[in-house]
């Protein structure tokens, strides 16, 4: 008879944003005429840039000509959009970044559930407390965790890295050595970053123990200050221990859409393997390319019309999490995050569970948010809200919250 991954039954619970829409829309059908603002899944709002909309339309019509139109993509993707990339994203920033160390897919979420396949089962990750929940789930399925205590909400393989309000909600170097580093900066959820002479010190700390940092910079086109990198690669030393994945979700609006990059240096290897080239037969093997027509969208991201309007785009999450971050200081709320990332985490107030407070404000105020315990145990007693709703909802959410 099949067997089945067990490794799948060891996961406790749903999906924490599932568990989210499940309790919203249980919410909607008891109390249809309450309008809910949800400030709780990290999802844009604002419509597509013009320019992004022009280069879709004329790779559509290209599609719809034999003598222009495209089928598979090439493995690591479109030659167009990976130069496009190393020049923007890399090069202007100081990093030599080759073309063939860009791979194009449909998602930084993707690829950080896939990346650790091409990792041995016995490595041990760490991650950071609280974290993005898909590093951890995707290294449970795939057999890498140990056993789940249930009480303490860990799993015995995972090394955990705390970030507090003590610690200013950065990691420390871990007591025991890990193997995979996942690091997510500027972070989700807490909202903070390391200036850059900080995430040197990790990468001088990954080469000297032997270990792969796997850099989440999915919300680098937030960073407003000018001590923090906007990449690894800015790194000295990073090209041998660093693997960049990269988003056009937070910064082009398209969780819709679908984009992304991996970037896996050729320097890195283990003893005389490439990991670049171990990707490379991956994602060949399992990933039949993004589409063309959202390739050439991605192109438009970098061109002088596109910087431009994506600029004016971020400024207005940020300015609706500037927003957020005041409103709740002054209604005494003790509050991190919004300065580099388009998320707020709070304290929740009087003692309340992640979830009590989520309960509370979902019943009184009708906003949602996502409970901090969702993220790790580090996260009980926190909430994030994001900014990336409307700026008139994001008011009218504040208002309901400081009217508690």
């Amino acid at each position: 008879m099949f067997q089945i991954n067990d490794n799948y039954q060891k996961l406790p619970g749903s999906y924490l944003f599932s568990t989210i829409g499940k309790k919203v829309n249980e919410f909607q059908k008891a109390h249809p005429d309450k309008e809910v603002i949800r400030l709780g899944i990290g999802d844009v709002t604002l419509p597509i840039a013009p320019a992004i909309i022009d280069a879709l339309h004329k790779a559509v019509d290209e599609m719809g000509n034999a003598a222009t139109f495209r089928g598979y993509a090439p493995d690591l993707g479109y030659e167009f959009l990976r130069s496009t990339i190393a020049e923007n994203d890399y090069k202007a920033r100081g990093c030599e970044i080759s073309v063939d160390e860009i791979f194009i897919s449909d998602g930084a979420k993707s690829d950080s559930g896939n990346i650790q396949e091409i990792f041995s089962v016995n490595n041990r990750i760490a991650v950071c407390d609280p974290v993005y929940p898909v590093y951890v789930d995707s290294n449970v399925m795939a057999g890498r965790t140990g056993v789940y205590d249930a009480a303490s909400e860990t799993w015995s393989d995972v090394i955990y890295m705390p970030c507090t309000a003590e610690n200013g909600f950065v990691p420390e170097f871990p007591k025991e050595t890990p193997d995979l580093i996942y690091l997510c900066l500027p972070n989700n959820p807490t909202g903070t970053t390391l200036p850059k002479d900080k995430l040197q010190e990790w990468v001088d700390y990954a080469n000297r123990v032997g270990a792969v940092i796997i850099y989440d910079a999915a919300y680098e086109a937030y960073i407003s200050e000018s001590n923090v990198a906007h990449s690894i690669y800015e790194c000295e030393g990073a090209k041998t221990c660093a693997i960049e994945l990269r988003s056009f979700s937070k910064n082009a609006g398209f969780t819709g859409v679908r984009l992304g990059f991996t970037v896996v240096p050729k320097e890195l290897k283990c003893g005389e393997v490439s990991l670049n080239a171990m990707w490379a037969r991956r994602h060949g093997t399992k990933f039949n390319g993004a589409p063309y027509i959202v390739q050439r969208a991605g192109e438009a991201v970098y061109s002088q019309e596109g910087k431009a309007q994506l600029k004016e785009q971020v400024a207005y999450y940020m300015k609706n999490a500037k927003t957020i971050k005041d409103g709740l200081k002054e209604a005494g709320y003790t509050v991190f995050g919004g300065v580099n990332a388009p998320y707020i985490w709070l304290k929740t107030p009087n003692g309340m569970s992640s979830w009590e407070f989520f309960d509370y404000l979902l019943e009184n105020a009708n906003v949602v948010g996502t409970p901090g315990s969702g993220f790790g145990p580090s996260g009980e007693g926190y909430f994030r809200l994001t900014a990336f709703g409307n700026y008139e909802n994001t008011v009218k959410a504040l208002e309901r919250i400081q009217a508690l």
